[in-house]
């Protein structure tokens, strides 16, 4: 059995820890859905894109906003990274999160730079749309 490496092991949002411990938290197991801010749920909803958790991303999107459905990655999607700009929360309960994601499709790269807003409902931060940047 091939052992998997350390490097394998870390989160896809580039916070350096392992996935377990950063986004596979709100992910999965008793903490699912629970990310404690806007920047945290930011983070792992990219952890999620990269990991084709489509359940995780309409769970986090506000139902106002929210799709029916989420196609997968296609085929040969590189997610390359994400920096997170700017997290701002006005209130208790609404967040922006600005940020930049670079991937790599068919051989040509892609750069998503979307400044986000979140509510927090029932205790669980949400998702609602984003503005995107040229």
């Amino acid at each position: 059995m091939k052992k998997s490496s350390p490097q394998a092991d870390l989160c896809p949002c580039g916070s350096g820890a392992m996935y377990a411990s950063c986004c596979g938290r709100w992910h999965a197991g008793p903490l699912r859905l629970q990310a404690p801010d806007a920047a945290a749920l930011m983070r792992s909803r990219y952890s999620a894109f990269v990991r084709n958790d489509l359940a995780y991303l309409l769970d986090t999107w506000h139902p106002s906003t929210r799709p029916a459905t989420l196609e997968p990655n296609p085929t040969g999607l590189q997610w390359l990274g994400l920096q997170v700009r700017r997290h701002e929360q006005s209130n208790a309960d609404t967040a922006t999160v600005e940020f930049v994601a670079r991937s790599r499709l068919n051989g040509r790269a892609n750069r998503l730079h979307e400044t986000s807003r979140f509510v927090r409902e029932q205790g669980h931060w949400l998702y609602i749309d984003g503005q995107f940047h040229d």
